[in-house]
């Protein structure tokens, strides 16, 4: 008798003002996977709403005990995610056995707030990037980076690049490629403006001007929860 092939078990940590593509990207991905086991949680299972989309029927994050891959997406709600006490001791301990933990997008401020990427290399969306360093995080402008056990997507779009890379780490390149084909993704944008280097200056001046209260109040609230995880190591 053969044994039964082994389970990897993947868990995405949603909150509100998640960014749906950022855990639907990967999660697409990750749902080929052989021998996969999706779990979709939130804090008490409640019911998650990422910009019109509602997401019902989670898991309570605080009743899973382990995970293989931890998958943190990114979203406006990931300073006020870092602020729950609850959430982030999951994401702690979720992290503290996983074989791999992972991020995309701003994900990867949270789990930088956790303490997990002092000193590692990591990926964030580009106009938050720079916030990575309030808590001794490298930032680094690659789509998908690798550090150790740590997998850090870019901005949204990147978790899907992410996720095939992870794939090709966990059950080799040529799953990984065959997922690609049956999704077909062959990324052809009409513009070539994915990036502030190659978007034109009008467009990348205006996405700025329009981010720029969102991204101060975000300055301050994540030097403010720097602050304070500072302030418990100290004591």
């Amino acid at each position: 008798m053969t044994s039964a092939a082994p389970t990897t078990h993947i868990v995405f940590p949603l909150y509100p003002g998640v960014t749906h593509l950022d855990f639907c990207g990967p999660h697409q991905v990750f749902a080929r996977l052989p021998g996969v086991h999706l779990s979709v949680a939130s804090e008490g299972g409640r019911d998650i709403e990422a910009e019109g989309l509602v997401f019902a029927g989670l898991e309570d994050l605080a009743t899973i005990t382990h995970c293989n891959v931890l998958c943190v997406p990114g979203g406006f709600g990931c300073v006020e995610a870092m602020e729950r006490p609850g959430f982030m001791a999951a994401i702690r301990r979720l992290a503290g056995s996983a074989d791999y933990v992972t991020s995309v997008c701003t994900g990867s401020l949270i789990l930088a707030a956790a303490g997990l990427l002092e000193g590692r290399h990591a990926a964030c969306h580009w106009a938050w990037r720079h916030m990575l360093t309030e808590f001794a995080a490298i930032p680094d402008e690659g789509r998908v980076v690798n550090d150790g056990n740590i997998w850090t997507g870019g901005g949204v779009t990147a978790g899907i690049d992410f996720a095939l890379a992870l794939v090709a780490r966990i059950a080799g390149v040529g799953v990984a490629q065959t997922i690609q084909l049956a999704l077909e993704y062959a990324p052809a944008p009409p513009f070539d403006s994915g990036r502030p280097d190659l978007a034109p200056e009008t467009v990348v001046n205006g996405y700025r001007e329009k981010l720029a209260d969102v991204l101060r109040d975000r300055e301050a609230a994540i030097r403010r929860v720097a602050a304070g995880r500072a302030n418990r190591a100290s004591q």
